[in-house]
């Protein structure tokens, strides 16, 4: 037993040197400019991921392609992005007046755009923590592609086995593949990624889109052919950083612009000096739960509330949730679509205007009912940027300082769990930041007891921030989890965003120190268990109850305050 701990142990101080490589390495290589992923200056990047072999890479570190993977990258970058040899990252620099047509990753809000065959530039809005992001998920997709052509190539002169050479013709095929040429193709790809037919078959729909239903098959055939041509004829991949993003970056340029819009539409709707509540939460759950059901009356007398929710959140019920926005709008809602960059949508709650049987205190004047601002999910180190700059005074047109009274800040949102599963609370009483000893404990106004009748496992402890969820590693985590730090989640913003309120509060005195702070995450993984990581999908239905409860309860004490 106590052998075993001790190989734990080292493994992960191994993982811990691993990621703070790493990152390292990618600030290194930011500040140089460009470096070839697949060449001398990408190799200790790729040799830290190999080493630390995060759980949602899977199979990174083994022969065999790994197809969930695989998967979570490809819905995290823009399409297309296997066929360029060229990335190019860029800050907000015009492309979006351009002809050039805006590729947006199917689950990241990133603006991307095909500028050639062989080039692909990537806006970058949200600070390091994008760059981490795409850096290390690009760094996956060149590895898997080393192992592609390693499969395929029989000599150092570019000839290839058969079952490539059966692939191309299928890709390079004009009509529609039929489904024995798809079967057929699926057959000799399986044989030279390491992995069943079934396998294959399996995971070939997630990939496909309505434009490009062999999507899978264009994506393993580019992913080869690039790193073959690497390796015969030396044209290896680069990726480079544009000036201006490297001058830019850390200036909170898109922050205070989103910020400085906020402050403008509450000193238009006369909202500057009313109590304000800052919510970091989705754009959807405050306003449900606020409108739900006097919007939708009839269904929801037919239905329990989490049911109506749960059609809410069904992609083929769009004309429920309009229904909900347009009564939203008509009561007190008002929504900022965001133009900063910051890619950050904001919704204001005039609760003096919500209908009867939501606020109806009419002890309290106008001028001291809440206002509730809703902020959309930052990513990453984003969130002290946004929250800084939020709560910093306001300069109207004349010059005149406005100390916004903020009464409180709530952040919900989605975590990795480590001592319970999908779906599950996570109430915090401390954040601790990955790879430091810096760490803020706060006094979290969300406890345990407020969820005892809602029939929700609810765990409480310190949740680990870290630099990015692409770089899961089980050994680490247990070593947190099992440890006094007495870790029971990750996040990525959480110590971000109480650096910022603790620096407004007790520092800059730009908010008053009795600011009120609410924590709580839904559990949308557990990284320590096999088949649960987020590369093994989402929550589904299954989020829908935690992410009400959870909202249901920041609500309730806003407005009973």
């Amino acid at each position: 037993m106590k052998k075993l701990k001790s190989h734990t142990r080292t493994r992960a101080q191994e993982s811990t040197s691993a990621i703070e490589r790493l990152y390292i390495t990618m600030r290194h290589l930011f500040n140089r400019g460009f470096y070839k992923p697949m060449g001398v200056s990408g190799e200790t990047l790729r040799e830290s991921l190999l080493t630390l072999r995060p759980e949602i890479y899977g199979s990174i570190s083994e022969e065999k392609i790994e197809l969930q993977g695989l998967l979570y990258v490809i819905d995290r970058l823009p399409t297309g992005i296997e066929e360029c040899r060229f990335i190019n990252l860029t800050s907000d620099e015009g492309y979006k007046n351009s002809h050039f047509k805006t590729i947006i990753p199917l689950k990241r809000r990133r603006n991307c755009y095909r500028i050639d065959e062989e080039q692909m530039n990537i806006e970058v809005t949200r600070g390091r923590s994008e760059i981490y992001d795409v850096l290390t998920h690009l760094t996956f997709l060149y590895v898997e592609s080393h192992k592609i052509m390693k499969h395929i190539m029989i000599d150092e002169k570019g000839k290839v086995i058969r079952d490539w050479k059966k692939l191309e013709h299928a890709i390079q095929k004009k009509e529609e593949l039929t489904k024995e040429e798809k079967e057929i193709a699926l057959t000799h790809t399986a044989n030279f990624l390491g992995r069943t037919f079934e396998e294959v078959q399996d995971v070939y729909p997630k990939f496909a889109t309505k434009e490009d239903p062999h999507r899978f098959l264009n994506i393993i055939y580019y992913l080869g052919k690039l790193a073959l041509d690497e390796v015969v004829n030396n044209n290896k991949r680069i990726i480079t950083f544009s000036p201006v993003l490297r001058e830019r970056l850390g200036h909170h340029i898109h922050g205070e612009k989103w910020a400085l819009k906020i402050k403008e539409t509450l000193e238009e709707k006369q909202l500057l000096q009313r109590p304000l509540h800052i919510i970091s939460a989705n754009m959807h759950s405050v306003m449900n739960t606020l409108y739900a059901n006097t919007a939708l009356t009839s269904e929801a007398k037919k239905k329990q509330p989490f049911q109506l929710f749960e059609s809410l959140s069904n992609p083929a019920n769009s004309k429920l949730r309009d229904k909900v926005t347009k009564t939203a709008l008509k009561n007190g809602m008002v929504f900022i679509d965001d133009d900063s960059g910051a890619n950050i949508d904001v919704q204001v709650f005039d609760s003096s205007k919500f209908p009867d049987g939501i606020y109806t205190n009419d002890a309290i004047e106008t001028k001291d009912k809440p206002v509730i601002i809703v902020m959309d999910y930052a990513f990453g180190e984003q969130a002290y940027e946004t929250m800084d700059e939020l709560l910093k005074p306001y300069k109207d047109t004349n010059g005149n300082s406005h100390f916004l009274n903020v009464a409180s800040v709530s952040i919900m949102g989605k975590a990795g769990i480590l001592e319970g599963g999908k779906g599950d609370i996570m109430i915090p009483s401390a954040h601790v930041f990955e790879g430091t000893a810096d760490n803020y404990p706060f006094d979290n106004q969300l406890h345990i007891s407020d969820f005892k009748e809602d029939n929700v496992n609810v765990c409480t402890g310190t949740m680990i921030t870290v630099l990015g969820t692409s770089l899961q590693n089980r050994d680490v985590l247990r070593f947190f989890h099992e440890s006094t730090w007495n870790v029971i989640g990750l996040e990525m913003e959480g110590a971000h965003y109480q650096k910022a309120i603790q620096a407004a509060a007790k520092i800059r005195g730009s908010i008053s120190s009795k600011v009120q702070v609410r924590y709580a995450y839904y559990a949308s993984d557990n990284p320590l268990e096999t088949g649960s990581t987020l590369a093994s999908g989402g929550l589904g239905t299954s989020g829908v109850k935690p992410t009400y409860v959870i909202t249901e309860k920041i609500i309730k004490q806003i407005l009973d305050q």
